[in-house]
């Protein structure tokens, strides 16, 4: 009975031996394709924040949470009783601006420079008569000092004539002071406002214009209208609520062009490159959404925490941005997915 123990242990070692070689052979090792990679990230889309660039009350909110929207679809309607108010006072005071602007460019009427010449003729006159008087006066000042050289005159008589002839004198003065003035005055208004009165006038003008232009503006603004086409997402104020300027109301969430950040291992991003075919899987399963690779970060990091397992967070990769067409609302934010990359050959 002995001597047939090593032969069944023999015969048993050589079973082994051929499970473990057919176990270990190409054929039966489940071994990854080696023309792509799978890879985990989340769905992200372009989020816009609608905000009015004014102020107010809110008194009409057009959109709920859910609702599709398109360009220049109307989102809200701010309240605008006082900007209305502002643009009357200042199209008030532009009519006040632009009515000294073309005061100032007619020049003086034809009457009012009548006017001056007449008052520069009456100056005339009135010297004429004071040069006159002072003339006389003069002339009666000489004659009473000659009679009282001739000792015929009075003494008084003498000073009173001293008199009269300084008050004509101050009549001269004060008349060709009145008659400068006249002609000043004629000239002035033959010539009109000056260059600086005039730019002056225009520039209050051209103040105004730009006031009223940013009334209308703001006008404007508080009717807000979307900027982009995509689902209403979320709903950040309610009607009736009083916002301060670029307060955003609701946020606009593109989803028909999502995309997904997966997290490739550094030792396949050499074979990644733009424009390469890849695939989203979601957790429901199905054939998956067709995409393309639209970029690569060129900086490497540690796999996010909401990614990987915990083994698999402490690798090394590099973001990849997959870009799909989600025009039947498959894909949401922050949904997590499974990219497969198909290397080129």
């Amino acid at each position: 009975m002995n001597h047939h123990r090593p032969f069944r242990l023999s015969l048993s070692a050589t079973f082994a031996a051929v499970q473990i070689a057919i176990l270990l052979s190409p054929g039966c090792r489940n071994t990854a394709p080696t023309d792509r990679v799978r890879v985990s990230g989340y769905v992200e889309a372009t989020e816009v924040q609608v905000a009015p660039e004014v102020g107010g009350r809110l008194l009409t909110l057009a959109v709920a949470e859910g609702d599709r929207v398109k360009p220049g679809d109307l989102i809200a309607q701010l309240d605008t009783a006082d900007i209305t108010l502002a643009l009357t006072r200042a199209g008030a005071e532009r009519s006040g601006a632009d009515a000294q602007l073309r005061l100032l460019l007619a020049g003086a009427r034809s009457e009012d420079i009548r006017q001056a010449e007449a008052q520069r003729a009456a100056a005339d006159a009135d010297l004429a008569a004071a040069k006159q008087e002072h003339a006389s006066a003069e002339r009666d000042l000489q004659r009473f000092d000659a009679l009282i050289a001739a000792n015929s005159g009075a003494q008084k008589q003498r000073d009173d004539a001293a008199t009269r002839r300084d008050v004509a004198k101050d009549r001269v003065r004060a008349g060709e002071q009145r008659v400068i003035a006249a002609a000043e005055a004629v000239a002035r208004l033959k010539a009109g406002a000056r260059k600086e009165e005039i730019d002056g006038a225009r520039a209050r003008l051209a103040g105004v214009d730009a006031q009223i232009a940013t009334l209308q503006k703001s006008l404007k603004d508080a009717t807000v209208f979307s900027p982009a086409a995509g689902l209403v997402t979320q709903k950040l104020a309610d009607q009736g609520e009083l916002i301060a300027p670029r307060t955003p109301i609701v946020v606009v969430a593109d989803l028909d062009a999502p995309w997904a950040n997966v997290y490739v291992d550094e030792p396949f991003i050499p074979r990644v490159s733009l424009g390469q075919d890849a695939t989203l899987f979601t957790d429901a399963g199905g054939p998956g959404i067709a995409g393309k690779v639209t970029f690569i970060s060129p900086k490497a990091e540690f796999t996010p925490r909401n990614v990987q397992t915990a083994e698999e967070r402490s690798k090394l990769v590099f973001r990849v941005k997959v870009s799909v067409d989600n025009r039947n609302g498959v894909l949401k934010q922050g949904m997590p997915v499974e990219a497969e990359i198909l290397f080129k050959k």
